[in-house]
Formats: C-alpha cells, structure tokens, sequence
C-alpha cells in the first residue's frame, strides 16, 4: 500500500517534498519493475519530481534499472523500468525467543539471505552480550561485501520501539530492558528494536499478500501478542502498548499468571505449557513443542486436538476484541499453523469469521528470520533519503 500522500484522481500532482521519496520506492516495491512515467501516476508526483528522486535512489543503491538495449532508440522519453535494487543492502536481525537466538540477513524484499540459530542464555545481559559477540562472525561469513543497513531487534511482549527498550516480556522475564543503548556501540550499526507482532505486520504490509484495510496479526507462541494496523499504519498506543493480549482473560482458565491473576490467555496456551502438556500425556517424550508439530504433521490424533484446542481457546480470548475492530484480514503467526495451514479454520469457526478472514502468516519457515530484520527495512522504506549505512567491513 502507498503512503497516504497519493493523489486522487483527477487532482494535481502534490508539490515536491523530501518523504516523497518514500512514496517513488515504495511504488516500485508494490508494483515493480515500473517505469518512471508508470511511477508518475500511481503517486501523483510531478515527472521531474519522479525523475529527481530515482536520481537520488538510483545512486543510493535502492533502485536498479537495467541496461538499455542496443536497438535504436525510440522517439520521447526512454520507458526503462526501475525495480528494488536487491544487491547493494542486506538488513540484519536478531530475534530473542525463549529457546534460541535467530540471526538473520535479508535483502531489500525482505528474502532472507542467511540465518544461523543459537541457544538463548538466561539472562538479559548474556544475552545481549552474545550477540554483540556473535554478530560480527555472522556478518562476515555471509555479508560478501555488501553493506548492512542497521540491526533489528525483535521480541515478545511490549516493546518500545522508540526508547529502544523491552519493557516487558514475561516469557522471557525481562522488564525494561534498554536494549538499543546497550547494543548500540557493540555493534557499531543502527539498532532498531521491536515486538514480534508489529514487525511481522510491517513485513505483511510491506512484503505479504494480505492487501490493504485493516489487519490484525496475531502471534502465539511463548509470547502471545497483537498488532493492529489500518491503512497501512499500526495503532500504538501509550507507550507502543497496543495490541497486547497477554493477559486476556480465559474462561474456565486456572493456570496461575506471574501478573497475580489466574486464567490470563498467554499462560493459558504458550508452547511451554503446551508442550509440558503433551509430554505428561505421552504424546512426545518430552516438553518440546516443535516434537509436538512433528508428531502433528505425522498425523498423530492427539496431538493435532492438541492444537486444534489451543487455536479455540484463542478464539475465545480475542472475539470480543475482534468483533470491535472488525479486521478486514486476521494473521496468524503459530507454530501448528505454519505447518498445518489445514488448521485456521478452527480459528476461523471460533472467531465466527467469514471465509478467507483468518489467514496464515506470508514467510512460512523464514518468519522470526524476516521479523527480525523487518524494523530496519521499515525505516529504510519510510524514510531512503535519510538512510544511514555502515560498511560491512566495519
């Protein structure tokens, strides 16, 4: 979706401002290759304004055209379409869940170039010393000589992007975390930080299927999250807290919250309990929820109900909210899902939603990869003239 500053028919185009720039590549994202005349009429842009600013993406790196054919040339203005310059930028990411680190790379579409997977130390400092440690490793052995744009940092629970900070995530036992500060000059890049569920709605905004209106994605894993967006911008909240479910309530519910309430969804249905589950029931040998998938996909009953259960009590938690917004999409981020799509429609049937509603996430495998480096991409996009970027050599 363009950015707001898009002409309606029939008007002029809008005088010339620097976040135009934003408007030219994100035409091309959304519908390249494109030609300059092509991106004059779906921004409403003047044609010098269009041809300044892939003037300045072209020598930025952000935008390629290829080269022009040997055929004699044409009569008027050469139509030589432009595209999203995919060989110049990689974004890199981290993203922090209970059992493992994620690094990754992607390039400007958001394809993931490499990934690597770490287990999680325990402690939020450990943590962030690893990957100060282990982020310059990664970087050479896959980066090969292209520049790395700044470094996301992406997580459950809420997250507060423009301090930096992860005020809470309760899978993790974090609170008020500061993140950016203390990565920063370790890795000597810009640190975007994030929550999972925002960054995994930018990416379907920015590089999914989902089409425009208003979406609601819906992660559930340890952390169980939200976010919520409509035309093509996400509701924040006080302090980036919209969007939290956490502590929804669950009827019938009584496992214990760390908050002091009892029956609060995400205890009620994250993957550690879930697996603890199905290993007191015999379905894996032990509490693993990605055996629990396995054992899914290899068509085991109860572990298929398992799930099947899981995505009811969701259901129930979050209808009311949903039934308010009215989401013209709801996606989902679980880990059954990703690989058994065949699943959704039990979400669907207890959200009472139409056909098509509950969709699965855009990136399969790849999402926690892509979600990590999303933040840095999203700043890339809304603002490329004012695009910082760090040598790989560095």
């Amino acid at each position: 979706m363009l950015p707001a500053l898009v002409a309606r028919p029939g008007t002029q185009p809008v005088a010339d401002r620097p976040d135009h720039a934003a408007a030219v590549l994100r035409a091309v994202l959304d519908r390249g290759p494109l030609a300059r005349t092509a991106i004059a009429g779906e921004t409403g842009l003047s044609a010098a304004a269009v041809s300044r600013h892939t003037a300045d993406l072209l020598s930025m790196g952000l935008v390629w055209q290829p080269p022009e054919s040997a055929q004699p040339p044409r009569p008027g203005r050469p139509r030589i379409p432009l595209d999203i310059d995919t060989s110049h930028h990689l974004a890199a990411g981290v993203h922090i869940a209970v059992p493992r680190l994620t690094f990754s790379l992607t390039d400007l579409r958001g394809r993931v170039v490499a990934s690597e997977h770490l287990p999680r130390p325990e402690r939020p400092g450990a943590v962030l010393a690893e990957v100060s440690a282990r982020l310059p490793g990664f970087l050479r052995r896959h980066v090969s000589g292209r520049s790395v744009l700044g470094l996301g940092v992406v997580t459950g629970g809420w997250v507060d992007p423009d301090a930096g900070v992860v005020v809470e995530n309760a899978a993790l036992g974090w609170r008020d975390v500061p993140v950016r500060d203390a990565l920063r000059r370790a890795v000597r890049l810009p640190v975007h930080v994030e929550g999972h569920a925002r960054a995994l709605a930018r990416a379907e905004m920015l590089f999914g299927r989902i089409g425009e209106g208003v979406l609601v994605h819906l992660f559930v894993g340890n952390a169980v999250d939200a976010a919520i967006a409509t035309g093509g911008v996400l509701l924040q909240g006080r302090r980036h807290g919209a969007g939290g479910i956490a502590h929804l309530p669950v009827p019938g519910s009584g496992h214990p919250c760390p908050c002091g309430r009892t029956g609060c969804l995400q205890v009620t249905v994250a993957d550690r309990g879930l697996a603890e589950t199905a290993a007191a029931e015999g379905v894996v040998p032990r509490a693993d929820v990605q055996l629990l998938v396995r054992a899914a996909r290899e068509g085991d009953a109860r572990a298929v109900e398992l799930f099947r259960a899981r995505l009811r009590t969701v259901a129930r938690a979050v209808r009311p909210m949903l039934d308010v917004i009215s989401p013209d999409a709801v996606v989902l981020t679980e880990a059954a899902t990703l690989r058994l799509p065949q699943l959704l429609p039990e979400l669907s049937r207890g959200l009472g939603a139409a056909d098509g509603l509950v969709r699965a996430g855009s990136f399969g495998a790849d999402t926690l990869a892509v979600a990590a480096a999303v933040p840095v991409l999203a700043a890339v996009y809304q603002d490329p003239l004012g695009l910082r970027t760090v040598g790989s050599s560095r």
